[in-house]
């Protein structure tokens, strides 16, 4: 019986992707650029199964969260295996079974990692039934990744990964080996799926001009990044942020994902930086949680806002990369 057990980190995107070309299997309207959370991941385990289909059930280990996937959500993870095996001309059914390390559904991008963790974990057991001369060639996982979750395709790549069509790929900046925390706010699931999300925001006034204000604000981030602009790069993933926030909450229907508590820790963020002119790139996913990252020579700072955001919320803090995570 065969059986592969494969992991796969989450990614924070600083220029977001939100708005996808309908009927292209999820490219998006806009590049986006991400960063890798190495320190966050989805665990897939594959197991040939003698049984008349797939099924998944959810991984138990004593180090990964509880896992509730609805039965919409199964059936979705479940086809993209069933499209994998299509591609890889696999018969054999599976088990699959899955957990992450970190809440699920609440903005932390579990799904990118999940729906990358199958798509390396089915192309590890599929070259052992049927090898593909494209089957490690991680440009095509990205883009087979991407036909299940969008953002999913930036995930094969670390520390930072730009998609701009069929398939993400690295891109080279000097800043790596950042510290991250996530001010977990909510970890309750989103009421408006980012599914959803991506179709209302067509809808909003303000998509009108979204792709050029995003694919300029790309152009900018990368130009301060490789220039140590860090002043010009926080505020371009701020307004890059704000504006993916303002495209919900201008929707027909409008909805929102920012609680009291989002906007109490954007607040304090707001004031550090004001005190010290220095402080993390901070950001939002689509939820109600804050990413901050921080500079490798920002230490003593990342031990600042952990300590004083821990005080009230729930943390989730990593100094740079973690070996023991996979």
């Amino acid at each position: 019986m065969k059986q592969v057990l494969v992991s796969a980190p989450s990614n924070i995107a600083l220029i977001k992707y939100m708005g996808k070309i309908e009927g292209t299997g999820n490219k998006p309207t806009n590049g986006s650029l991400s960063y890798t959370l190495e320190n966050l991941r989805t665990y897939v385990r594959l197991t040939e199964i003698s049984e008349p289909k797939d099924r998944w059930q959810a991984l138990v280990r004593e180090d990964l969260e509880k896992i509730d996937l609805s039965e919409k959500g199964q059936e979705r993870f479940l086809k993209h295996l069933q499209n994998l095996k299509n591609k890889w001309g696999v018969k054999e059914n599976f088990l699959v079974e899955s957990a992450n390390n970190f809440p699920s559904d609440c903005g932390l991008a579990s799904s990118a990692s999940s729906f990358a963790a199958l798509t390396l974990a089915a192309a590890e057991m599929f070259q052992q039934i049927s090898p593909q001369p494209w089957g490690t060639d991680k440009k095509y996982l990205s883009e087979l990744s991407r036909q299940g979750s969008g953002s999913s395709c930036r995930s094969l790549f670390t520390p930072w990964a730009l998609w701009q069509n069929e398939f993400a790929e690295p891109m080279g900046l000097e800043i790596t080996n950042m510290h991250h925390i996530v001010v977990v706010v909510e970890d309750s699931k989103k009421a408006v799926s980012s599914s959803e999300a991506h179709k209302l925001v067509t809808t909003s006034p303000r998509f009108h001009g979204r792709v050029d204000r995003a694919e300029l604000r790309l152009k900018d981030l990368v130009h301060a990044l490789r220039f140590n602009d860090w002043h010009m790069a926080r505020q371009i993933v701020w307004d890059e942020f704000i504006d993916m926030h303002r495209l919900f909450e201008t929707s027909q229907p409008a909805f929102t994902y920012m609680t009291e508590g989002s906007k109490k820790v954007l607040a304090d963020c707001q004031n550090f930086w004001g005190k010290w002119q220095d402080g993390p790139l901070v950001t939002m996913d689509a939820g109600a949680n804050v990413h901050m990252l921080f500079r490798h020579d920002q230490k003593k700072s990342f031990e600042q806002y952990r300590e004083h955001f821990k005080q009230e919320f729930k943390v989730l803090a990593f100094e740079g990369y973690k070996d023991n995570v996979h």
